[in-house]
């Protein structure tokens, strides 16, 4: 055994001994930088739909080689259904390839650490400062942070803001009697970018029957995504929050300030790499 494990270990040697001397300097950065604009895409696409178009691209790739190696009629059925694949791709996933464009723009603003986190604090002040006043006046609402996961099929059939978060914004959209008070507002970043959004409502049983239906959205638009969702009951003033299709209820202004500051630690607010 001692024998032939030294054997593959000199053989092994040898490969690399050969392979060695044919690696230049420029091979090492072309292999780098094709790496790069590999992890640049898949952190560009983590936690989206498009995940999963990149994955099916992946075995789509991996099929196209077996068929144009052995399977002459797989590999022409591939090639000529391949023209309409790639037009149907940026179609299907429009959402999600712009949102990936619009955070490369971010990013090349080349904004500092600072800045971002700052602009993070602000968008968690406001929130805070609104939820307290709609709590204290009994005023139902319907707060939507988003995740990673783009939210855009929700986003287009309510009232397009795209306004800076602000409190006396967001009080104002769930004014009793405007028309847009009984929707969803959802916050991307640190735009509140519609409001009157409908939500799909949970089909789960809650625990407490009391609650409405701003509660039942809540849940359900966070069992779908990573989104945050924070809801202030008209009937009691009760705040809660919602995610991954569980709900908090009864939290106070400081720990409603700890679990958005948890939420947007990990967020690219702004281009943030955390």
């Amino acid at each position: 055994m001692p024998e032939l494990i030294s054997s593959l270990l000199q053989q092994i040697t040898a490969e690399f001994a050969g392979i060695w001397p044919q690696i230049s300097l420029a091979s090492v950065i072309d292999i780098f930088l094709v790496a790069l604009i590999f992890y640049g895409l898949l952190r560009f696409f983590q936690g989206t739909q498009a995940v999963s178009l990149l994955r099916g691209i992946l075995v789509v790739a991996l099929v196209i080689l077996l068929a144009a190696s052995r399977l002459t009629a797989l590999g022409w059925l591939i090639r000529n259904s391949l023209p309409v694949i790639l037009v149907a791709i940026p179609v299907i996933f429009q959402p999600e390839l712009r949102r990936a464009l619009e955070r490369l723009g971010r990013t090349g603003l080349m904004l500092g650490r600072s800045s971002r986190e700052s602009a993070a604090q602000r968008v968690i002040f406001e929130i805070v400062q609104a939820v307290e006043d709609l709590a204290r006046e009994r005023t139902g609402a319907l707060i939507i942070l988003e995740g990673d996961t783009g939210l855009e099929e929700h986003i287009e059939f309510g009232e397009r803001v795209n306004g800076n978060v602000s409190a006396r914004l967001l009080s104002t959209i769930f004014f009793p009697g405007t028309a847009l008070h009984d929707g969803a507002v959802i916050i991307r970043e640190d735009q509140i970018i519609a409001a009157g959004c409908v939500l799909p409502l949970t089909s789960r049983v809650l625990s407490d029957s009391s609650l409405g239906t701003r509660h039942r959205a809540a849940v359900g638009i966070t069992e779908q995504n990573d989104a945050l969702a924070v809801v202030v009951s008209e009937e009691t003033g009760i705040i809660s929050i919602a995610r991954h299709g569980r709900m908090v209820r009864r939290l106070d202004s400081a720990r409603l300030r700890r679990m958005l500051q948890m939420f947007y630690r990990p967020r690219r607010l702004l281009g943030n790499d955390a």
